[in-house]
């Protein structure tokens, strides 16, 4: 079939538009919303590294608050999940005309919201505690970590119902809305923090566990207008009684698409865990080490965020040029795609070339965190343009139905690679090498995804 020169009228306009404008208008939503989340991730440790005077304790915080992101990350995978696979097919039965199946996803997706849910609180009441005794022999740590992790996981609800509530809107196409929830929850986290930590007028002074109550009522103010949102301005949907109830023919797709989400989730959590294990090693900088960690984490995804925001557009813009057979389309916008990445990722690493203590500071450091946290951050930075490249690359393994090799290359930048040559590299009892193995898995990972790339490239995209 050959290659169409010139737009057809009445085309969508994922085939007329210029391809710059495109990727611009439908990335941007994407990019703030993630750029949203990443706030949210730093707020709480900002305020809480204010809690205590003395840089010693800071740092003890700043470690319980690095070991409670795996939870909280894994609470918000299995949510994003279970949406995205409520997504899939609510967004596939609408454009069926079948109502009742639409209806249907709905309803069990809020069944499996709270299946899910009773399981995080069940770990909120017994598991919490086990798993930072585990984590850590420093009983600040442990404590601190513990009453904050089990705040959120007890009252864990607010999150599943608010990216529930916000994948409904997304596949009836009402995006907008979802921008007002994640805002609402953004706003009051970071207005109530200080209020809750610090005591700040009628307030009670909570200290640590302040930020995790100021977290969940954020959540549920988000969940609470992403319901009310839902009953108002979503026609499309209609959630009953009957649609509640479990029906395998609704489960079945909803697990298929969201599985594979959260096994992705729970592998970057992994790596949090084990990436933590090693830097304990390290018996006398043990507790900066792990903070340092932590830290970085919530840096580095004002960088990583938009960059993955940038991908779901490219995917859907590739998808259809693909499908409408323009092969020219897909091309500029791979290119374009790769540019912008590139650009985000460039100014990220010279950010934290630049400007690493400045960023730290930012978290009341002790001498021993500065020194550890400014080494790190301007080694780790070093792979993020070859990180812009591998991942703006493989926007183009999804939209193309070669999702297998999008795993791969993530498993390569957090497991395969990235663990065992940290392992290796702690072995010379220097912790600033520990921090080399982020550049090492991203030569792997990005060398992995160019190969990738000229396979699909040649196989699906030349013969255009």
């Amino acid at each position: 079939m050959p290659q169409r020169s010139l737009p057809q009228p009445g085309e969508n306009k994922m085939g007329i538009m210029p391809v710059g404008r495109l990727l611009f208008t439908m990335a941007a939503p994407m990019i703030l919303s993630m750029l949203v989340q990443a706030l949210y991730n730093v707020v709480d440790t900002l305020f809480v590294a204010r809690i205590y005077e003395d840089e010693e304790n800071t740092d003890r915080l700043m470690a319980a608050m690095s070991l409670a992101f795996p939870i909280q990350n894994l609470q918000i995978g299995f949510a994003t999940g279970v949406g995205v696979g409520v997504n899939a097919l609510l967004s596939k039965s609408l454009g069926q005309g079948n109502q009742k199946m639409a209806n249907t996803a709905a309803g069990n997706g809020v069944f499996l919201t709270g299946v899910i849910t009773v399981l995080f609180m069940l770990f909120g009441l017994v598991g919490v505690r086990p798993f930072f005794s585990a984590m850590s022999d420093d009983p600040l740590v442990v404590e601190s970590g513990t009453t904050y992790t089990t705040i959120c996981s007890l009252l864990t609800l607010g999150v599943f119902v608010s990216i529930l509530c916000e994948r409904l809107l997304q596949a009836t196409g009402r995006t907008v809305y979802t921008m007002l929830t994640q805002g609402l929850g953004a706003v009051l986290n970071i207005i109530l923090d200080p209020c809750f930590i610090f005591g700040w007028g009628f307030f009670p002074k909570l200290g640590i566990a302040g930020a995790a109550v100021a977290t969940v009522v954020g959540q549920f103010c988000a969940a609470g207008l992403g319901i009310y949102l839902n009953l108002k301005k979503n026609p499309d949907i209609h959630i009953s009684r009957s649609a509640l109830r479990p029906c395998a023919r609704a489960i079945k797709p909803i697990l298929t698409v969201g599985i594979p989400s959260v096994v992705m989730v729970a592998v970057g959590s992994v790596m949090n865990v084990s990436m933590t294990a090693i830097l304990n090693t390290f018996e006398t900088v043990k507790v900066a080490a792990v903070g340092v960690f932590g830290t970085y984490f919530k840096l580095q995804s004002f960088f990583f965020m938009p960059l993955f925001g940038l991908n779901n557009a490219t995917i859907s813009i590739v998808a259809y040029n693909f499908g409408a057979r323009n092969k020219a389309r897909i091309q500029k916008t791979l290119k374009l795609a790769v540019l912008t990445a590139l650009g985000f990722m460039l100014v990220g690493m010279a950010v934290f070339m630049l400007l690493p203590d400045v960023l730290l500071k930012l978290f009341e450091p002790s001498p021993t965190f500065l020194a550890i946290g400014t080494g790190a951050l301007r080694i780790i930075s070093l792979h993020f343009p070859l990180a812009a490249v591998g991942i703006a690359l493989g926007a183009s393994f999804q939209a193309l139905g070669n999702g297998i090799y999008s795993t791969f290359t993530s498993l390569c930048r957090q497991m395969l690679v990235l663990i065992p040559a940290a392992w290796l590299l702690s072995l010379s009892g220097n912790v600033h090498d520990v921090w080399w193995s982020f550049p090492i898995a991203e030569v792997a990972s990005v060398t992995a995804s160019l190969l990738f790339f000229l396979r699909i490239y040649n196989q699906k995209i030349k013969p255009l």
